[in-house]
């Protein structure tokens, strides 16, 4: 369990700096990390459900860009509780998942673009399908905390 807190609360064995050990030392508990953590994953997924529900409304598709961006960003955040800004910041644009951050962010920005200025519904449903590397880590992700 120690090692389970360890890694989700971003606590390596190598040397940390001087700005990571001013950032380690304001740092939140373990417990208030998970409940927010929870709180922000939960709400990521509401906001996800219901930008989807809307989209089939007729409209809709600007509420749906609007919710679904705002889902999975609140779902992106819930993981800085676990691991830190700064360090979910290295690691997503670490070279081996700097093209998957792109390719995300990109899609978050052409979903709301889509759907917002050039009214194009095809392309906003288009543009919120996930990148398959990160199905995979969500999937990867559950398995090894079920396990």
């Amino acid at each position: 369990m120690e090692k389970l807190r360890r890694v989700l609360s971003g606590q390596d064995d190598e040397e940390q700096g001087l700005t990571a050990q001013v950032l380690d030392a304001s740092s939140l508990s373990f417990n208030t990390r998970l409940k927010w953590f929870a709180i922000c994953f939960v709400c990521g997924i509401f906001f996800s459900i219901l930008g989807t529900g809307l989209l089939w409304l007729p409209g809709g598709i600007k509420l749906f860009a609007v919710f679904y961006t705002l889902g999975n960003l609140a779902a992106l955040a819930s993981t800085c509780f676990l691991m830190g800004p700064v360090k979910q910041l290295k690691k997503m644009f670490e070279a081996t998942r700097l093209l998957a951050t792109i390719v995300m962010l990109l899609c978050f920005v052409f979903t709301l673009c889509a759907a917002l200025w050039w009214h194009k519904k095809g392309l906003a449903v288009l543009f919120f399908f996930p990148y398959p590397s990160e199905v995979d880590a969500v999937i990867k992700c559950c398995s090894s905390l079920l396990s």
